[in-house]
Order: structure tokens, then C-alpha cells, then sequence
């Protein structure tokens, strides 16, 4: 079986995420846009159980999803979704000396995130997740 074309353009799929994300929120560099992506991901990732976290990541392109995993602490309890607001902060707040997340970093990376995925598989995760998590990923 040849590898999976998802991982054999996995770079390039990022690359390509990544000038969306910055593009989207108005950044000047897709340096400008890592901690904004990584604090939607993570900031999302607190509201979701394991098995809640491993079927969205199921829907991930592979940075992504490794990105979304990465220093995870899995016995850590779901946190309750908040209003727009206060994720927002909470996504501003990862590494803030470096952070550049603009006020409208949640639904950028949305946009982003919905030209990279199968919207019909994202929408179907979506809906078996907590509420709050389908309008997090609003656009």
C-alpha cells in the first residue's frame, strides 16, 4: 500500500493552513500566527474529554492533529466553554510576550481549519461533542 497522500503532502497542507490562518486574522507572518493557532487548538482541546478529543483530532490533517495532541494533559477535567470572550483571552494567553492572536483569532483559524478538513466529517464530530463546540468552530 502506497502512504496515504494525506501524509505524503503534510508539509506542504500546513504551509498552506498556515498563510490561511495568517491571512484570515490580518497577520503579517505565518510566525505571527503559531501561538494564535496553537492557543485555538489547545483552548479548545481544554473543553473536550479524551475520547472527545481523539475524535475531533480524527478529522485533522496530520500537523494538525499533532499539533492539537501535543503537550496535552490528558487526566486533566473538560473545562466548560465559555463566551466568545473569554476563549479569546485564554487563546492570547499562550506565550503572551509572542502571541499576536488577534480579537477574531478563534474564528480565523476556523476559516482556515474548514479549507483544510472535510466539512461533512467535521460537522458530524462536531455534533457529538459538548455544546459550544460547533459554534467555537463558527465561521
Amino acid at each position: 500500500m502506497p502512504i496515504p497522500s494525506d501524509y505524503q503532502r503534510a508539509s506542504l497542507d500546513f504551509e498552506r493552513f498556515m498563510v490561511d490562518a495568517r491571512d484570515a486574522a490580518g497577520l503579517a507572518t505565518t510566525n505571527m500566527a503559531w501561538n494564535m493557532v496553537v492557543g485555538v487548538l489547545h483552548t479548545f482541546r481544554r473543553r473536550l474529554s479524551v475520547a472527545e478529543a481523539l475524535r475531533f483530532a480524527d478529522v485533522l490533517p496530520p500537523v494538525l492533529r499533532a499539533i492539537f495532541v501535543s503537550e496535552w494533559q490528558p487526566d486533566a477535567a473538560p473545562l466548560p466553554f465559555a463566551d466568545r470572550a473569554a476563549l479569546t483571552r485564554e487563546v492570547q494567553s499562550l506565550r503572551p510576550a509572542h502571541n499576536f492572536s488577534p480579537d477574531d483569532a478563534i474564528p480565523a483559524v476556523a476559516q482556515a481549519l474548514r479549507r483544510q478538513v472535510d466539512e461533512v466529517a467535521l460537522e458530524r464530530v462536531l455534533a457529538t461533542l459538548p455544546l459550544g463546540a460547533r459554534e467555537y468552530w463558527a465561521v
